[in-house]
């Protein structure tokens, strides 16, 4: 069950604001905030992410933990730091990949740690993905081309973010930016975070902060529906080409003879 409806009206009396007041702050509607903490109605998933930003937390923790005097955030940007997954299983007690659909993926910043989600997400197996944890994304966008739109990315769970491997494509969950696919250009840096790189050269490489990073998979393999185009006939200049590239190669040997 939610807790947002106490979490908000605990969060703006701490910060000293009306209803009115925090109204401003977000850009809605006093009535609004009264309808949220009274657990009448919550808020979208765009307006949850302004506010957990505003109260500097994640939205995981403003819609599940309960936020209190005693409350203690969960420290940001630990490599190490253990998080429980939610996963789901078989009738044989074989862990299930779930899918994350693209029209999933808004909701998935939210329901990532719950349970009572992932087990609503599509699920299936393959036998050669039977040793891990795995969760299948499909992916949007043409940022990394020749990878299609649509296609679907399996891709392991790491747990330790030091294991990240520079050159290698992972599905990054950040809080900012959601799921992406995307290959990484570093080692995980503490202070810095993650440097994500696209295929598709037309896009800058951005670096996502290591606070911001809610879990990370290594892509293992992908399923798409548009299979490859056969390679295109050699033309006279492709020939051509190759040709001079061969003699050079040959000269570059007889001279170090």
């Amino acid at each position: 069950m939610s807790n947002i409806a106490n979490n908000l009206k605990y969060l703006r009396k701490k910060k000293g604001l009306t209803q009115q007041q925090f109204a401003d702050e977000m850009g809605i509607k006093r009535a609004s905030v009264g309808a949220y903490e009274e657990n009448r109605a919550e808020p979208k998933y765009e307006l949850l992410k302004k506010i957990a930003d505003f109260y500097e937390l994640t939205m995981d923790e403003l819609a599940n933990d309960t936020v209190n005097d005693k409350w203690r955030p969960t420290p940001r940007g630990n490599a190490a730091n253990v998080r429980i997954l939610s996963i789901t299983v078989d009738g044989d007690d074989k862990e299930n990949i779930e899918l994350v659909p693209v029209k999933a993926s808004a909701g998935y910043l939210n329901g990532y740690a719950d349970p009572e989600y992932i087990a609503e997400l599509p699920k299936f197996s393959l036998p050669m993905f039977r040793q891990g944890t795995y969760r299948a994304f499909e992916i949007k966008g043409d940022s990394m081309l020749p990878l299609q739109p649509g296609s679907i990315v399996i891709a392991e769970y790491i747990e330790n973010w030091n294991e990240v491997k520079p050159g290698q494509t992972y599905v990054v969950i950040s809080r900012n930016d959601g799921v992406v696919y995307k290959r990484i250009a570093f080692k995980y840096k503490e202070d810095k975070g993650l440097k994500l790189v696209s295929d598709n050269k037309t896009y800058e490489p951005y670096w996502v902060s290591a606070g911001d990073i809610l879990e990370l998979w290594k892509a293992k393999a992908y399923i798409s529906t548009q299979l490859p185009e056969p390679s295109p006939e050699p033309t006279m200049e492709t020939l051509t080409a190759m040709m001079a590239q061969m003699q050079k190669t040959i000269s570059t040997v007889v001279d170090k003879r």
